[in-house]
């Protein structure tokens, strides 16, 4: 699983772009915000955390998920998966390789966004590191996983611009990044709230600053509760993710 994983990642850094994307995107963010006022008095007080929130979450949609159905895809349609599976590793290892490499990146891009907000707007101590570290987990694991569901929708490379979009848009503009759940009609808010990324969202939120989805500031021993929906979210976006993966994943191209 390690040499899979060192092979996909040096595939992945003979790509300009991509790199330069992973690496500058949390910097450049900060510094944007930063040197506009207009911004900053839209984030609010805690600029920090509204920078790292959306950096991570953004990783995690745009970085993990697209980056991974285009790599899935593209590996199968040239038979490496298939030649993968006669050898030592087992499905689960050939998966997770091919998925490290993108996922450490968007926790790569996360510690970036906390070095560089704490060093240019400030970052405040964390209320609940425990819950941003769940976050960021659990949120890795939902979208390797549809990620990996959503290949059986795609042909080829090409295809995953249209495949993807359901999941990159949809959770993305419900999220609570860009406008508060609650200004929504009770039924969509419900149903934003059971969205994949909203969770990374919330528990993002009541980690760093104590911030409920209700709107509300808790303290350490507070932020549990709160949490426990969150958290039943994601687990639950785990295992669909899981049974579609297991059920629809195709290992070699439709002839």
């Amino acid at each position: 699983m390690t040499s899979l994983a060192w092979s996909e990642a040096l595939l992945l850094r003979r790509n300009p772009l991509a790199v330069l994307v992973a690496i500058g995107l949390p910097i450049f963010v900060v510094l944007g915000l930063q040197s506009s006022a207009e911004l900053m008095s839209v984030v609010g007080p805690d600029p920090g955390t509204a920078i790292l929130t959306m950096i991570a979450a953004v990783s995690l949609n745009l970085f993990v998920y697209y980056n991974l159905v285009s790599s899935l895809v593209a590996r199968r349609e040239e038979l490496v998966l298939k030649r993968l599976r006669t050898g030592e590793a087992t499905d689960l290892q050939i998966l997770a390789g091919a998925a490290i490499p993108a996922v450490v990146i968007a926790w790569a891009q996360a510690v970036l966004a906390a070095i560089a907000s704490a060093l240019l707007v400030g970052l405040p101590v964390p209320v609940n590191l425990l819950l941003v570290v769940l976050a960021l987990l659990l949120g890795g694991a939902v979208f390797v996983l549809l990620a990996a569901a959503t290949t059986a929708l795609t042909r080829s490379v090409e295809m995953a611009q249209l495949t993807t979009l359901p999941f990159l848009i949809v959770p993305l503009n419900f999220s609570g990044l860009y406008f508060p759940l609650s200004e929504l009609p009770s039924w969509l808010d419900h149903l934003s709230r059971l969205l994949p990324l909203t969770p990374v969202v919330e528990l993002l939120r009541l980690g760093l600053s104590g911030t409920t989805p209700g709107g509300s500031t808790v303290s350490l021993a507070g932020s549990f509760v709160p949490a426990v929906q969150p958290l039943l979210v994601l687990l639950a976006w785990v295992i669909v993710g899981g049974v579609a993966t297991r059920r629809w994943f195709r290992w070699e191209p439709r002839r």
